[in-house]
């Protein structure tokens, strides 16, 4: 849906864009011919055409969505200047009164190698960075300045089926299938009203994907985590540049402490933090402070059956933490404690007061849901569970 807040950032992305492109294509010529003044005001008259079709290519795929991630981004931005510097150069050419001719039209596209060169290289330079950064920025506030339903992703790896397992034996991961399903996870979080957010990929790092572990949302305050396997430490990078982009405040664990998004569990102000493999009582101690400090209560509970904490234990939104009994240590620990029939069923995603998502591979555990009186979404992400993954970790709810 075109709403006021994405025309409004479709808007400003273009403008951003087109400006970049013009301002710096006329500086290029500028500098290249001598610092001639009527060199900069000639070269500013004939790139406004390109600059102004730029405009509204880029404000129309902001519309459709394509700046949220920079994989598209930069395809976008080639793509739009191509046209543009092609279709201004046409322009310019009826203007002058040339006819067309099959010369007259090869002399147009070998612009884009020489004359047009610039202006393609700073279009597509501009739509990932300035329009990628406003688009984002714009969308993910309110008008009260507060954050709205966004939803950080991070697109698989391409050496995504070598990542970490401790607790399952490997399986071979179809990860043109896992991209599918992630596709598919995105796409039903966007039909519940998300606005999804990707991080930059990086195929360098094969859990990337699984980008809760890289930070905790309490309330406004967004935690860094620091990864207990050192091999996923790298991967707070692009997340903290994602928020760095979108004016989140930022605390951060550092070493000695380890801590995983995953071993985190939000029910209401407790904090429950799983003691594990990848999270360390160091890890604890920095984010009990930090969460005092926004009114939480963090509780430590051990994990030694799954990986994280929420691969064994969820919570529904009225605060039933749901899990299946063998990967759970000690289900007294919780308040109210539900278990599921199924070892997949026990993560769910709250979307909303009276919505959850859930694997579609735990068909037992969804209608148990649906008889306590919730709308159910599944998603297959069989792939991911290869993987130790479940559907909180794809993502990063931030309300």
């Amino acid at each position: 849906m075109f709403t006021p807040r994405r025309l409004l950032a479709a808007g400003l992305s273009a403008l951003a864009v087109a400006f970049i492109a013009q301002d710096v294509t006329v500086l290029a010529f500028f500098i290249g011919k001598g610092l001639d003044e009527n060199i900069m005001w000639q070269a500013g008259a004939f790139f406004f055409t390109a600059s102004t079709i730029l405009f509204f290519l880029i404000a129309l795929a902001g519309l459709l969505g394509f700046l949220a991630k920079r994989r598209y981004s930069w395809v976008v931005g080639l793509v739009a200047s191509a046209i543009a510097a092609i279709t201004g150069m046409f322009i310019q050419v009826g203007i002058q009164g040339v006819g067309m001719s099959p010369e007259v039209v090869a002399v147009v596209y070998g612009s884009l190698l020489n004359d047009n060169l610039i202006f393609l290289i700073a279009g597509s330079v501009a739509s990932v960075t300035a329009g990628t950064a406003i688009w984002r920025a714009v969308l993910a506030r309110t008008k009260s300045d507060q954050p709205t339903k966004v939803a950080l992703v991070r697109a698989p790896a391409a050496n995504l089926a070598e990542g970490l397992i401790t607790h399952i034996k490997r399986k071979k991961v179809d990860v043109d299938l896992a991209n599918d399903q992630w596709d598919g996870y995105v796409a039903a979080l966007n039909a519940a009203g998300w606005l999804t957010i990707e991080v930059e990929p990086r195929d360098d790092l094969a859990d990337s994907v699984f980008i809760e572990d890289t930070v905790v949302m309490l309330g406004k305050i967004a935690v860094l985590t620091n990864p207990g396997a050192d091999s996923r430490k790298p991967e707070i990078i692009g997340t903290e540049a994602t928020l760095n982009e979108l004016g989140v405040k930022i605390e951060r664990i550092v070493s000695p402490g380890a801590l995983d998004g995953g071993d985190v569990l939000k029910v209401g102000k407790t904090v429950y933090v799983g003691r594990g493999g990848r999270t360390n009582g160091e890890g604890i101690r920095q984010l009990r402070a930090i969460a005092a400090q926004q009114g939480y209560t963090v509780v430590a509970v051990p994990v030694t059956k799954a990986l994280h904490l929420k691969t064994a234990v969820t919570a529904l939104p009225d605060g039933t933490v749901i899990g299946y009994p063998p990967l759970v240590d000690d289900p007294r620990v919780f308040d109210r404690f539900l278990p599921v029939p199924e070892a997949h069923g026990t993560a769910v995603v709250v979307l909303a007061p009276d919505t959850v998502l859930m694997s579609s591979s735990a068909p037992k555990s969804a209608e148990l849901f649906r008889e306590l009186g919730y709308r159910v979404i599944t998603v297959d992400i069989s792939e991911f569970e290869k993987l130790e993954g479940c559907v909180t970790c794809l993502s990063v709810r931030m309300r």
